[in-house]
């Protein structure tokens, strides 16, 4: 039987509360961080910079937030 808790977590990172599923960090491969950070540290492992990062962190959360 699936729970209906849902657990809220604060960010190391940007300080943020979430409940999404958190990423694991790329910096130190320990502590978990909200999803938004993930994406931002993934982007920015492949050289994307922080105005592009903003732009498709946007983009998610537009097409997550409004589902079909």
């Amino acid at each position: 039987m699936k729970s209906n808790v849902v657990r809220m977590e604060i960010c190391p990172l940007c300080g943020r509360t979430y409940h999404d599923i958190p990423a694991l960090s790329r910096t130190e491969n320990e502590t978990l961080i909200c999803p938004d950070c993930g994406t931002r540290q993934a982007l920015a492992s492949i050289g994307v910079g922080i105005e592009e990062q903003d732009s498709i962190i946007e983009i998610i959360h537009r097409s997550t937030d409004n589902p079909l």
